[in-house]
């Protein structure tokens, strides 16, 4: 079909270069867990970043050499846990991003998730580690070797909005659990970021996957529903930038500006999941994948078509898709 062939390369966008969900790349996590401030918050602390490493590993085919843990003050000499692979100290920090700007190719998937206490001014915006402090500007430095990669970009942290801005970058998407400096209590964020991970209870078009959109929108409205059942009012507002602008939106997805990325950047690892074993099983899933991408490329660029150009190419997409899960779904 020609008209899907011409959909799947739509009007010269900036988003076909990134998160193309190929089999032949990899996808890595590294969790940063900060300084707590009390023991209480450092075992919830513990309890999300258990939570998140296992969800990843169980349900989304992550191995154990692909997930990096850094926690507070490090692994427990008197209660040693394997997941620890380090502390959350500057120079562990360091040395694990080095290691995996060196480990990760072209067009692999990295994404850094930050759990903890964050603090901002108006000179700089910082996540509170084990000893000096990290800033937005110095982190940005550290993912500087990481421009051929994919990555992800998660701060969970209370008063973490201008952090995550200095990270804003075309191919990346950044998310913040808060929308502002004021905003400097901890966040609940990742509790129901790890839920919609969780038996992918994210998953709002049903394809047996969770997107970084559908993860945030899953998390953000779950949080305004915890603060409703409460009876307070919310004291965090999660955003989210996909397009390198640093303008972070409260509602991406909606058909302009962010949410684009977003939507085709997967936590699933391309093959995990029921996939049939067969060579043509394995061809026609990852078609169905390459379908969906193009898809949802088209529906966040519907402003830049006319009309019937979009529908056209819209028709194509999804008859396409139907036909090819169709076949998908008769094999043995």
């Amino acid at each position: 079909m020609a008209g899907v062939a011409f959909a799947q390369s739509p009007a010269d966008n900036n988003e076909d270069a990134f998160f193309l969900n190929s089999s032949e790349a990899n996808k890595y996590v590294l969790i940063i867990t900060g300084a707590a401030a009390s023991d209480e918050i450092r075992e919830r602390f513990w309890q999300w970043s258990l939570s998140l490493h296992d969800t990843l590993a169980r349900d989304y085919g992550y191995s154990r050499d692909t997930i990096t843990l850094l926690f507070d003050d490090g692994p427990d000499a008197q209660n040693p846990n394997f997941r620890v692979d380090g502390s959350s100290r500057r120079e562990d920090i360091e040395s694990h991003l080095a290691r995996l700007a060196r480990e990760l190719e072209s067009g692999d998937q990295l994404s850094i998730i930050m759990i903890g206490h964050g603090s901002s001014s108006d000179d700089s915006a910082k996540f509170n580690i084990v000893g000096p402090d990290i800033t937005g500007e110095e982190f940005a430095i550290l993912l500087q070797p990481l421009n051929q990669q994919d990555l992800v970009v998660i701060n969970a942290t209370s008063s973490g909005y201008e952090f995550a801005a200095d990270l804003s970058a075309r191919g990346r998407v950044v998310l913040s659990a808060t929308r502002s400096r004021a905003e400097r209590y901890d966040p609940m964020f990742t509790r129901y970021f790890i839920e919609a991970l969780e038996s992918r209870r994210g998953d709002r078009d049903k394809n047996q996957r969770v997107s970084v959109l559908e993860a945030y929108l899953y998390a953000s409205q779950s949080v305004l529903g915890w603060y409703s059942d409460q009876g307070r009012l919310p004291t965090e507002r999660a955003v989210l930038d996909d397009n390198g602008d640093g303008v972070f939106s409260l509602e991406p997805g909606t058909g302009i500006g962010d949410g684009t990325l977003a939507e085709i950047a997967y936590f699933d690892l391309s093959d995990a999941g029921d996939v049939k074993s067969s060579v043509q099983g394995q061809q026609m899933h990852a078609q169905m994948q390459d379908l969906e991408r193009s898809i949802f490329l088209l529906r966040g660029q519907k402003a830049n078509y006319l009309e019937d150009d979009y529908w056209n190419q819209m028709e194509a997409l999804l008859i396409e898709l139907a036909r090819t899960t169709g076949q998908y779904n008769e094999l043995p």
